[in-house]
């Protein structure tokens, strides 16, 4: 069914930030586990189940799942590796909860988020080849596990990272969509360019690719490159960020785009999925919602 809405002529709106609306709402967000935090309590998963409801209230067609830490390599350190099956299951009921407590006349669709082992912003760290095979292989089956409708792979900061999960989440026949992180010149953070990182990518099988979590004002470059070499019918996505990383909670939450601010930007993309990544709120789907309609 989500790949039948691909083809329909209307945009889906994708939801906006977890992890720092969490910590809005007074969840510990601290890292290693940042927003998985939030699954570890019966408190803390009511909020999150509460942030997606009021990010479906908002318009968004695509609920992503809080499974951007659940896997071994994270929870390794508090104990939790054996937790990591159990951990991304929850997160999942918890958007199928939420999908079923609020009437909709369209449907709507869980995407399983899937990010790099290490740092999302530290591309020299990406494992070696053998480790992301075995890890993301792991991560893959759970979230099938768990019935989520597309595979969200986002913030990603490789080519290389990129292409072996693409591939183990491809041959699934399961949905896949893949977002890069960019610096300010519209580069992968590896200096990789786009055209290649596509070039790469297409005969594999993704249903979607696009860039996320960059400052929003620069991501129309990279997706006008991405449009470039996919051409103009190849499903894009695109969804910025209001704030900054810190090492200490994850992510600072900042008010330098307002959601009409950040819909001048997010209306004019040339995308077929548009949400927000980190500091955008249910006020910001609202908004964009709104200006895409």
């Amino acid at each position: 069914m989500f790949l039948s809405s691909l083809s329909q002529p209307r945009q889906l709106i994708l939801d906006g930030a977890t992890g720092t609306e969490l910590n809005r709402r007074g969840v510990d967000t601290g890292l290693p586990l940042w927003s998985a935090n939030a699954l570890l309590n019966d408190k803390d998963s009511q909020i999150l189940k509460q942030i997606h409801i009021d990010y479906l209230n908002a318009g968004a067609d695509i609920i992503t799942t809080n499974t951007f830490r659940t896997h071994r390599r994270v929870l390794a350190p508090g104990g939790n590796a054996d937790r990591a099956l159990e951990l991304t299951r929850r997160a999942v009921d918890i958007v199928r909860e939420a999908i079923a407590s609020v009437k909709s006349d369209s449907p709507k669709f869980v995407a399983g988020s899937i990010s790099t082992l290490e740092d999302c912003y530290r591309p020299d760290l990406v494992p070696h080849d053998d480790e992301l095979r075995t890890e993301h292989a792991d991560r893959i089956h759970h979230l099938l596990e768990c019935n989520v409708d597309l595979i969200l792979i986002e913030t990603i900061n490789s080519i290389r990272e990129a292409v072996i999960i693409t591939k183990l989440a491809a041959i699934t026949g399961t949905p896949v969509a893949l977002s890069f992180v960019c610096n300010q010149e519209g580069k992968i953070l590896s200096g990789e360019t786009l055209t290649e990182a596509a070039r790469q990518l297409l005969p594999l099988g993704i249903s979607v690719i696009g860039v996320n979590c960059g400052p929003t004002p620069n991501l129309a470059k990279p997706l006008a490159e991405l449009q470039n070499v996919c051409g103009n019918d190849f499903p894009l996505i695109a969804y910025g960020n209001i704030g900054y990383a810190d090492e200490k909670v994850g992510w600072v939450n900042t008010d330098s785009e307002n959601p009409k601010a950040y819909c001048e930007h997010a209306v004019h993309w040339p995308v077929k999925i548009v949400g927000g990544c980190c500091g955008t709120t249910p006020a910001h789907i609202s908004e964009l919602k709104s200006s895409i309609s």
